[in-house]
């Protein structure tokens, strides 16, 4: 599901660049780019929160 999501939106990137700048290879390299940028934002991201321990109980559990 989450592969057929991703395919979805670099779709989408490549034709609104391809609508842009008029050159299916640049949109496409700008489909190909974005998306690896998107994913390892996405990754540094997460990787940030995990080390975050606001709000975070003790037990971890968060119930008594």
């Amino acid at each position: 599901m989450t592969l057929c999501y991703r395919l979805f939106m670099v779709t989408i990137t490549v034709v609104v660049a391809w609508l842009i700048v008029g050159d299916v290879g640049d949109a496409v390299n700008i489909g190909i780019v974005t998306n690896l940028l998107k994913t390892g934002t996405y990754y540094l991201y997460e990787r940030t929160w995990d080390h975050i321990t606001w709000g975070v109980s003790e037990s971890g559990s968060g119930t008594r």
